[in-house]
């Protein structure tokens, strides 16, 4: 899954915020009383409005959570423990994922070639 590295949308429903990173809304409430350093803002009806910085937080979150498999308790020990190392791994990994990518999308050029 591609996840994006900007945030187009000055505020994301919990919906949208949901189907980007291919989880459930009831994944993003629980994962927001497990990590303090998600606080989405709430309208005035209390619908959520995630921000690109709540949304960078999400990335970080997923990554640790679905990507590299760590538990609630884990990925929390991780996040508070060096925020910049979260994101630089996840960084490399997704990076990573995109030269995967190209090189399954050249070997199959290459093999359509006479």
């Amino acid at each position: 899954m591609a996840i994006p590295t900007e945030w187009t949308k000055r505020y994301y429903s919990i919906g949208d915020a949901a189907k980007t990173f291919d989880i459930l809304p009831s994944t993003l409430r629980f994962w927001e009383k497990q990590f303090p350093q998600l606080k989405p803002k709430k309208s005035t009806k209390g619908q959520r409005k995630y921000t690109a910085k709540d949304m960078d937080t999400l990335r970080r979150i997923y990554h640790l959570v679905k990507e590299r498999g760590f538990t609630i308790e884990g990925a929390i020990k991780k996040f508070n423990s060096n925020i910049d190392d979260v994101a630089n791994n996840e960084e490399v990994v997704r990076r990573l994922m995109q030269v995967r990518s190209d090189m399954q999308s050249l070997r199959q050029q290459i093999k359509k070639l006479p």
